[in-house]
């Protein structure tokens, strides 16, 4: 134990603790100004605003700008962007970032996705409306013929032609409704519908 006391006193100890700190200093100071230049601290990249560009216009702006990109999705059909133009970007415009940093976007596609279209036959048009409100479509007109089911649907018709249940159309399509009048014998009546 004695010795083990007089070697804490000794210059030995002492010098040897000294070329420690030394050592790790100086390895603390290589490793920051190897940081430094590696990482290119404190030079920032200010990202554009990319919205409303197309893809190849995106992409030259991003090569403009040393800059990576990620396509994350297309997004729902937006009719205030053109056609495969931006819609988001992460992280938005003006944000400083990293030389080489991915900016993820979301791209318009080229028009409303397709529905299916639910059966509404011998529904009635009260219900045929909600029920085609519900998948994304509309009703335009609502069209009467001879027919014994007062407002019920006997067929669905879109830009002039009959169309059948399960069939797909792009999301907010306008479709006629056609439904009996409750009368046999009657002339068919159209009348626009408000909905």
């Amino acid at each position: 134990m004695r010795n083990f006391l007089n070697f804490l006193k000794s210059r030995t100890l002492l010098v040897q603790l000294g070329l420690a700190v030394l050592a790790l200093g100086l390895l603390i100071f290589i490793v920051l100004r190897f940081l430094n230049s590696t990482t290119n601290h404190g030079e920032f990249v200010i990202v554009p605003d990319f919205a409303k560009m197309s893809v190849p216009e995106m992409r030259k702006a991003i090569e403009e700008a040393e800059l990576r990109y990620v396509v994350v999705d297309s997004a729902n059909f937006n009719p205030e962007y053109p056609r495969f133009s931006i819609i988001t970007q992460d992280p938005p415009a003006g944000n400083k970032v990293k030389e080489d940093r991915k900016i993820y976007f979301t791209v318009n596609p080229s028009g409303y996705k397709k529905v299916t279209i639910p059966n509404v036959i011998q529904v009635t048009q009260r219900n045929a409306t909600s029920m085609l409100r519900a998948v994304g479509l509309g009703v335009q007109r609502v069209t009467y013929i001879d027919q014994i089911g007062k407002d019920m649907v006997y067929y669905i018709k879109y830009k002039g032609k009959q169309i059948s249940a399960g069939q797909k159309l792009p999301k907010t399509s306008k479709v006629e409704l056609v439904c009996g009048n409750g009368n046999v014998g009657k002339r068919g009546i159209t009348k626009a519908n408000s909905n």
